[in-house]
């Protein structure tokens, strides 16, 4: 563990144990939260220091915030999966929230994050720093992994036909299911990846290329809200607090986040 994380470790256990004073809970909990992708690294890495200050369980479960895949979040709810918390982005949440799946009211934002591209490490980066590198990139590129969580379909219901490029991506750009798009990239089954930063940067065997142009940019909010009828209501919001925390800011920054202390 490197020096700075062991100082934000021990600055989050300080900021939980603030909390903790505060806290009404009297007993340990067990606290089930879904989390969608772009949340995932901060939260396994929040996760420990929060059981280990706060004595409660976190039973957690990963999938993505839209989409039918069998392990999607809406696919999860569908079958009538049982959570106290959930952590998507914020057209899930809104659509979660139309299903009256959701506590009203109860939505708080964790994080900000943006879309950006890798390639395998090695392999020729390519110009994505301006809408015109970005579209000659995709035109040129084989073939390009995108997510089927709420990246992807910005990709590709508005960036690509924004671009004039949907047509000629029909054959070479291919929806990701079930699976991160940097473990396809990494493997050779494609040769540019767009995903949340959050999720490619933990790739050793990719070169992160940057974020695309802030012009075409699509900034996502991941919040949190409770689950109607779930029994942990109130830990669940204590495990909220946690999370927006200062004391846990650089945390969700080091893995490719903003923090959402304010819109």
């Amino acid at each position: 563990m490197t020096l700075f994380q062991n100082t934000t470790r021990r600055a989050a256990l300080f900021g939980l144990g603030v909390l903790l004073l505060a806290s009404q809970i009297a007993s340990a909990a067990e606290i089930r939260v879904i989390t969608s992708g772009a949340f995932t690294e901060a939260y396994k890495q929040l996760i420990p220091i929060y059981e280990q200050a706060s004595g409660h369980k976190v039973i957690s479960a990963f999938g993505a915030s839209i989409g039918n895949a069998p392990d999607s979040i809406p696919s999860r709810f569908a079958r009538g999966e049982k959570f106290d918390l959930v952590i998507l982005s914020e057209g899930g949440l809104e659509a979660l929230a139309k299903d009256g799946k959701l506590v009203k009211g109860s939505r708080v934002d964790l994080a900000r994050s943006q879309i950006g591209a890798a390639v395998r490490k090695g392999t020729p980066k390519p110009d994505i720093s301006t809408v015109d590198a970005l579209k000659q990139t995709l035109l040129n590129a084989k073939s390009i992994a995108y997510s089927a969580s709420a990246s992807g379909t910005y990709l590709s219901t508005e960036l690509f036909p924004k671009l004039g490029v949907a047509d000629q991506l029909k054959d070479t750009a291919k929806k990701i299911m079930s699976e991160r798009v940097g473990a396809v990239v990494a493997r050779g089954d494609a040769e540019l990846g767009f995903q949340q930063v959050s999720e490619l940067i933990y790739f050793k065997e990719l070169d992160f290329i940057g974020t695309l142009p802030e012009s075409v940019q699509q900034t996502i909010y991941f919040s949190s809200a409770l689950v109607e009828g779930s029994q942990e209501q109130e830990a669940a919001k204590h495990l909220v607090r946690f999370f927006t925390s200062p004391a846990v800011a650089n945390i969700v920054r080091a893995t490719g986040l903003d923090p959402a202390t304010s819109r």
